[in-house]
């Protein structure tokens, strides 16, 4: 993970599937009620965190996947033609 945002929503992930196990189970509500607290504004700066993040790249939409490099977008539909 390259930066902080990432590794918040990494972070925020783990958080909601520990607390969705945890509701299954017979913990105290106490507990529950906090953990429901701290997500309430977890889940907010998360996303705060990512739509300010500054991350900058010089990939657009026609580079398709990184991982499963293919043709642009633009070449795919002429060769349909």
């Amino acid at each position: 993970m390259k930066n902080f945002a990432m590794k918040l929503v990494g972070f925020t992930t783990v958080y909601v599937f520990v607390f969705a196990g945890l509701n299954q189970t017979s913990v105290d509500l106490r507990i529950i009620m906090s953990l429901h607290l701290i997500g309430v504004i977890l889940i907010p700066y998360m996303t705060y965190c990512v739509l300010t993040d500054k991350y900058k790249t010089n990939k657009t939409f026609k580079d398709w996947y990184e991982d499963h490099p293919m043709e642009t977008l633009d070449e795919g539909n002429e060769e349909e033609t």
